[in-house]
C-alpha cells in the first residue's frame, strides 16, 4: 500500500468533476448563464493549479513522472498488465489532453462571455470584437465537446483498469490517496502545501464571487437605461400602450416603416403630431440595431439581412422565432401576446435583455 495521490490532488480532481459537470449541464439554459460562467471560472483556476502542480507538485502529480513516451505507450498497449504508480501511458496522454482541452475551453469561454455578453474580466473586448462573437462561441462549444469526449475516454479507461487491475484500487485511490502497489510514497513540502491552499481556496471563492452581478468576474459593460429621463416622449407615447421596446431590437429601416404608418399601428391609430413623431423617430434611429453592440441587436440584424422587406415587429424576425421556438405555447397564451416581452424579460424596459433575468416561472400557465 503506497500513498500516491495527495490531498490537494484529490480535492482538485473532485472539484473539477463538479465544476465541469455543472458547466456542461447549464450550457444550454440561458437563465443559468451566471452559474455556467461561475463554474467555468472554477475550471479555469483548477486548470491553472494543475499546470502548476504538474511542474512543481509532489511525486506522481508532476508531468515528468508520467510515462508519456510513445515507446512506453506502444509497450503498454501490447501488454497492459504492468502496474504504474501514477497514470499508465494511455491515461497520461488522455489526462494531458483533458488539461489542454479544458484550458482552451475556459479561455474561449471567458472570451465568449466578454465579447458576446459584455461581461466578465474580458468585457473590454466586447465593443471592438462583438462582430466575431459567433466564432468564439463556436470555438468554445468545440473545445467543450472535445473535453467531454476525453473525459468519457478517461472514464472508460478507469472502468477497464477496474476490470484488469482491481487489486490495485485505482478508483479508491482518488478518495483515499492510497494504491495497493509497491512504490515510494508521495510527500508534500511546505511550499507545495501553501500554493495548493491558495489555488484551491481561489477555486472555491472565485465561482461564489462570480455569482454576484457586481463582481469583476461577471459585471456587465451595460447599465440599465432610464428612458423616462433619456427620452420622455418615447417612454410616454410608446410605453403607455405596450412594452417599451428598446430601439436596438430593430434596424433603422424597420423603425422608419413603423413611424411612417402610425395611423395603422398594428390595428390601432397611434398618430402623433409631426414634431413629436419626428423626435421619437430620431431617437429610434439614433439607437437602432445598427448602433448597438448588444448580442440581440447583432443577431437580429443578421437574421433579417436576407429579407426583402424590413419587419416592423420584433416577433417577425427569424432570430426571435428561433430563440422562442421551444417555449411552451401556454406561456404565450398566459402572457396575452407574443409581443408582451416584459412578461418574461423583466429588464427589457430598461434597455436590458440579460439571460439571468429571464423568468418563465412568473408567467402563470
Amino acid at each position: 500500500m503506497s500513498y500516491i495521490w495527495t490531498l490537494p490532488t484529490r480535492i482538485f480532481h473532485w472539484l473539477l468533476v463538479i465544476y465541469f459537470a455543472t458547466a456542461y449541464l447549464t450550457s444550454e439554459v440561458e437563465w443559468l448563464l451566471p452559474i455556467h460562467a461561475a463554474a467555468g471560472y472554477g475550471v479555469a483556476i483548477l486548470v491553472l493549479f494543475r499546470i502548476f502542480w504538474g511542474f512543481w507538485g509532489p511525486r506522481y502529480a508532476r508531468f515528468a513522472d508520467w510515462p508519456l513516451s510513445l515507446k512506453e505507450l506502444r509497450e503498454f498497449l501490447k501488454d497492459p498488465s504492468r502496474p504504474y504508480p501514477s497514470h499508465n501511458p494511455a491515461a497520461s496522454w488522455v489526462m494531458l489532453g483533458i488539461i489542454v482541452s479544458l484550458a482552451l475551453t475556459t479561455l474561449t469561454g471567458i472570451l465568449t462571455y466578454g465579447i458576446q455578453e459584455g461581461r466578465g474580466i474580458l468585457a473590454f473586448l466586447h465593443a471592438p470584437h462583438y462582430e466575431e462573437m459567433e466564432l468564439f462561441e463556436e470555438l468554445h462549444e468545440f473545445f467543450a465537446n472535445l473535453s467531454l469526449m476525453l473525459v468519457l475516454i478517461h472514464l472508460a479507461g478507469v472502468a477497464l483498469d477496474r476490470l484488469l487491475h482491481k487489486e490495485h484500487g485505482v478508483l479508491e485511490s482518488m478518495i483515499t490517496g492510497y494504491k495497493r502497489i509497491d512504490a515510494p510514497p508521495a510527500r508534500l513540502n511546505f511550499w507545495q502545501k501553501a500554493m495548493a491552499a491558495i489555488f484551491l481556496s481561489a477555486a472555491v471563492i472565485v465561482p461564489i464571487w462570480a455569482m454576484s452581478a457586481d463582481s469583476p468576474f461577471s459585471r456587465s459593460v451595460y447599465e440599465p437605461v432610464e428612458y423616462d429621463s433619456l427620452a420622455p416622449e418615447f417612454s410616454e407615447e410608446c410605453g403607455s400602450c405596450h412594452t417599451l421596446y428598446p430601439p436596438f431590437l430593430l434596424p433603422k429601416a424597420s423603425w422608419q416603416k413603423v413611424m411612417a404608418t402610425l395611423e395603422d399601428h398594428f390595428g390601432d391609430d397611434a398618430s402623433l403630431d409631426e414634431e413629436t413623431r419626428a423626435r421619437i423617430e430620431a431617437f429610434l434611429l439614433q439607437n437602432a440595431a445598427e448602433h448597438s453592440t448588444k448580442e440581440a441587436a447583432f443577431y437580429i440584424k443578421k437574421s433579417i439581412s436576407h429579407l426583402p422587406e424590413p419587419p416592423i415587429a420584433i416577433t417577425q424576425t427569424p432570430y426571435w422565432k428561433a430563440r422562442h421556438k421551444d417555449i411552451d405555447q401556454r406561456y404565450f397564451k398566459a402572457a396575452k401576446s407574443r409581443a408582451n416581452c416584459k412578461a418574461c424579460h423583466k429588464d427589457i424596459e430598461m434597455g436590458m435583455i440579460e439571460d439571468a433575468n429571464i423568468s418563465l416561472a412568473e408567467v402563470k400557465i
